[in-house]
């Protein structure tokens, strides 16, 4: 049983490790624009303290932006608690660094990867995007994104070094089987809702949109 389950998270990652070839080898220069760019949620301290992690995907989008590599962005993340929010977070730190209010969407039950991308999909229709997380990170999302017809490129937004980033790899591991579960099952998202039209205005989403 022990070798059937290392062989089975084996095969789950080399699945998955195949998304590995929609990252784009440099955003500011080899791509044409895209119409959103997906900034995946990360951990946020109490409910409004961005970690190094999180503040990365976020500039990253902001630069994309005012590169006019995008024209509007997604904010995925988690705000299943009262006290725990990544997403608003997210949204005042885009504010912050001159992202029009209009241009923001914000997805209040992107609870993980597969999550954000489904609902990206399923909520808010999105048929291309730039996808934007850290490079451990990358090969998932960009997995996740084609199997669920998503025409995804991926951009690193690895600006700085990360103390416990062999930790981050490590859980990365595990994650891959879930998501190629996720796909091999068809799983479906338990939060649906009214559906967004991404070429609108984004404040609209600010309210738990679709959770």
């Amino acid at each position: 049983m022990a070798i059937i389950g290392l062989w089975f998270i084996w095969f789950a990652n080399i699945k998955v490790m195949s998304g590995a070839s929609y990252i784009a080898i440099d955003c500011d220069q080899d791509i044409s624009s895209y119409p959103i760019g997906i900034v995946l949620g990360a951990r946020v301290v109490g409910a409004k303290v961005i970690d190094g992690v999180y503040a990365d995907r976020l500039q990253t989008g902001v630069d994309l932006y005012k590169k006019k590599k995008i024209t509007k962005i997604l904010v995925s993340g988690d705000n299943g608690q009262a006290n725990y929010d990544e997403v608003d977070a997210g949204k005042q730190y885009l504010l912050d660094h001159g992202v029009l209010a209009s241009d923001i969407f914000l997805d209040h039950a992107g609870f993980d990867t597969y999550d954000s991308i489904y609902r990206a999909k399923n909520i808010f229709k999105i048929n291309r995007a730039l996808v934007v997380t850290q490079n451990f990170h990358l090969p998932r999302a960009l997995y996740l994104s084609h199997e669920l017809n998503i025409d995804a490129l991926g951009c690193s937004a690895d600006l700085h070094g990360y103390a416990n980033i062999n930790q981050m790899k490590r859980r990365e591991i595990l994650a891959r089987v879930k998501a190629w579960f996720n796909i091999a099952f068809a799983v479906n998202h338990q939060y649906t809702g009214e559906t967004y039209d991404i070429s609108g205005d984004g404040e609209q989403t600010w309210d738990q949109a679709g959770y």
